[in-house]
């Protein structure tokens, strides 16, 4: 233990426990999955993320090892412990100087965004030094001002290559690739069973997958335009499972930007007008349903049965807001007469 206290040391890191764990350190092989929560601290004390909170849940972080995480720091220093114990780790700025990049990317899927949501086109060198990216002042001042962090860990558990099936964010980009038909396959079928909120994960997966892989080639060339192909229909599913859930905003968000792209998808457009339809933008719901006549003439009964229960919600509600009115001249007429009387 002190010879591995020195090496760390030497690197740069010190190690402190705080809760000494149970068992003998194990052998962290490469493919080796590990599970801990970790508190992420500025050296005054100052707490940057906690994985028992962050996005208002307690969830552990999980790392594969041996593939190439971007805080190679989290993967060192995890490779010290035991199970179950509890260590602090302060650690210089040459460890650190990724980690707000990496928050972000841990904030963002706490709160169910891309993990990539944020983050521009070009290499980790660049990012690191552009600034505002995040819309987190406190990583933005971090970025800007880069300085030696404190990592508290609690290790939880240790799995060892081969004895867990892979996630999707643990994938090389030729696993991903290979994984999103199935991925898509399975959201649809847990859609067909009424498990509306299974299928949107698993549309959200396979598009962080593609998205992932799409960001690292050039936006118009054929590479990128094939992801993005592969990116519309599970938008699209995705859009369907939000629609059930409420979601219109959402989808209004969704279809317009797949519709700036491809201006004749029907779908969207058709799925854009019962999102319109459903937050009253009445002018708008017939405009885009207007347009799926006329790309799609077929599809005349459908159109025709969201335009009928368009009319009959808006009729209802002028009829509510009409009865209101009524009641509110009503009352005021009854004050006034008992004034006068």
């Amino acid at each position: 233990m002190e010879e591995l206290a020195l090496k760390l040391s030497a690197d740069g890191i010190q190690k402190k426990v705080l809760s000494p764990g149970k068992g003998e350190i194990l052998e962290y092989l490469d493919g080796t999955k590990v599970k801990f929560h970790y508190r992420s601290s500025l050296c005054d004390g100052t707490v940057l993320d906690d994985s028992r909170t962050m996005g208002g849940k307690s969830k552990p972080m999980e790392l594969i090892l041996g593939k190439k995480f971007k805080l190679p720091v989290w993967e060192r220093v995890v490779s010290t412990m035991r199970v179950c114990e509890i260590a602090e780790f302060t650690c210089d700025v040459k460890h650190t100087a990724l980690y707000p990049l990496v928050s972000q990317s841990l904030r963002n899927i706490s709160v169910g965004k891309d993990p990539l949501e944020g983050q521009r086109h070009c290499c980790g060198i660049a990012q690191v030094h552009s600034h505002h990216l995040h819309g987190h002042k406190d990583l933005e001042k971090l970025q800007a001002n880069p300085q030696p962090l404190v990592f508290t860990m609690e290790l939880l558990e240790v799995l060892p290559p081969g004895s867990f099936t892979l996630e999707t964010w643990a994938m090389s980009d030729e696993e991903k690739l290979a994984a999103v038909p199935q991925i898509h396959e399975e959201g649809n079928a847990l859609f067909k069973k009424g498990d509306t909120a299974g299928a949107t994960e698993k549309y959200y997966n396979a598009i962080a997958c593609l998205k992932n892989l799409q960001m690292k080639e050039q936006p118009g060339d054929q590479p990128w335009i094939k992801l993005d192909l592969m990116i519309t229909p599970l938008l699209l599913n995705y859009c369907q499972c939000k629609l059930i859930q409420g979601q219109y905003y959402e989808v209004l968000d969704h279809c317009s930007s797949l519709l700036n792209k491809y201006e004749d998808n029907v779908k969207a457009y058709f799925k854009r007008g019962k999102a319109h339809a459903a937050v009253w933008n009445e002018a708008e719901a017939r405009a885009d349903f207007q347009k799926v006549l006329q790309l799609d003439p077929s599809l005349s009964p459908a159109v025709s049965k969201e335009i009928q229960a368009m009319e009959k919600r808006i009729r209802e509600k002028e009829k509510e807001e009409k009865g209101r009115y009524k009641n509110l001249f009503n009352s005021s007429s009854t004050s006034a007469a008992a004034t006068m009387s």
